[in-house]
């Protein structure tokens, strides 16, 4: 019975993550300026792990706005083979599905994207630890004192890939690497580009540690820090 259990709530998961998706990608196709915040929201704050600052360093956002790439970052330095963490993880958190946190993962990326371009400081809170936060803040604060907007689009989600799973007493950290095609462009406040091409997408690697305390029976995780590859 208990097992029988464990399976559907792995697959309303799973359900959940794919209908998320959808909407999502239903919104980010066209822009046209005057989009109303969203309150979509695939991960959301899952207890004490949320309030304290997570292992290694936290994201660092480029000095220039014009491209979403965060700079050098690490945590877990002892860092576990894959289907040993997984089977760590699994071991405090039965539920855990690698499929079905991918599936959640990638909306929350393309939902953190999108809404770090946009300046939606409300949508990103619950979905970034605080000191990921902070620094998503930060930046979008610069960036409207210079009176600048940020476009970025998602033109294609080549890869999502798992690279890494640690736990970390209760707390499971999951890595995973999305090799997207985006189009990144500034421009001033009269519309002017300043950095980027309009029509020019390139091929972008981010890494992005997800969190979550297991000890919650919230299944949703933050960003909690992230880092360029090796």
């Amino acid at each position: 019975m208990g097992d029988d259990l464990s399976i559907l709530e792995t697959l309303a998961f799973a359900i959940v993550a794919v209908v998320l998706f959808v909407r999502l990608r239903s919104v980010l196709g066209k822009r046209t300026g005057n989009e109303r915040p969203r309150n979509f929201q695939p991960f959301q704050p899952s207890g004490p792990a949320t309030q304290s600052r997570q292992p290694g360093e936290v994201v660092s956002l480029p000095p220039r706005p014009g491209l979403f790439r965060p700079e050098t970052g690490s945590i877990d330095p002892a860092a576990q083979p894959l289907g040993t963490g997984i089977e760590r993880i699994k071991s405090v958190d039965p539920q855990f599905d690698e499929e079905a946190f991918l599936g959640g993962a990638r909306v929350a990326f393309e939902m953190i994207v999108d809404s770090y371009a946009r300046g939606d400081v409300a949508t990103l809170k619950p979905l970034l630890a605080p000191p990921v936060y902070e620094n998503f803040a930060g930046a979008i604060g610069n960036r409207e004192t210079a009176g600048e907007q940020l476009e970025t689009r998602i033109e294609a989600v080549r890869k999502v890939e798992l690279i890494e799973a640690s736990l970390n007493g209760r707390t499971a950290l999951v890595t995973v690497k999305f090799t997207t095609e985006q189009i990144n462009v500034t421009r001033d406040r009269d519309g002017h580009v300043l950095d980027g091409a309009p029509d020019e997408p390139h091929e972008v690697i981010d890494i992005w540690v997800f969190g979550r305390d297991t000890r919650s029976n919230d299944p949703n995780w933050q960003l909690v820090a992230t880092r360029t590859p090796s």
